[in-house]
C-alpha cells in the first residue's frame, strides 16, 4: 500500500486537484506573492514543516489549514487586488506560523532559503 502524504491525510488532495496539482499551486502563489509578503521564507519553511513526517499531525493540521488558504484564489481579499490581495494571508499564515514556531526547524528554514534563491 502507498504511503498517505499529508495532503492525503487532511482529504485537500482530492479537493484541490491532486496532491501534484496543491504543489504546482502553492509555488506559483509564493512565487507572486513574494514581493508582498516580507515573511516569505517562513511561509515556505512551514510548508517544508508541514511535509516533514516528524512534525506533529496538529501543527500540520494548522499549516495545511493557513497554506490551502493561501493558495485557494477564492478567500476574504482576493489575491488580485494590488496592495491589498494578500493582506488576509499574511493574517492567516502569520497566526499558523506563530502557532506552530517551536516544529519549524533549522532544517526547515535552510530548505525555503535554498528553494527561494533557486525558484523566485
Amino acid at each position: 500500500m502507498a504511503e498517505r502524504t499529508v495532503f492525503d491525510l487532511f482529504g485537500f488532495a482530492d479537493k484541490l486537484g491532486g496532491e501534484k496539482e496543491v504543489r504546482e499551486k502553492f509555488w506559483r502563489t509564493a512565487k507572486r506573492a513574494a514581493r508582498q509578503i516580507p515573511f516569505m521564507e517562513d511561509v515556505v519553511a512551514a510548508y517544508y514543516c508541514m511535509l516533514d513526517r516528524n512534525t506533529p499531525l496538529r501543527a500540520k493540521g494548522i499549516l495545511i489549514a493557513a497554506l490551502g488558504y493561501f493558495v485557494l484564489p477564492t478567500d476574504a481579499i482576493p489575491d488580485i487586488i494590488l496592495g491589498f490581495g494578500f493582506t488576509d494571508d499574511v493574517a492567516v499564515l502569520s497566526a499558523a506560523i506563530a502557532a506552530v514556531r517551536a516544529h519549524i526547524t533549522p532544517a526547515h528554514k535552510a530548505a525555503a532559503k535554498e528553494a527561494l534563491a533557486e525558484d523566485i
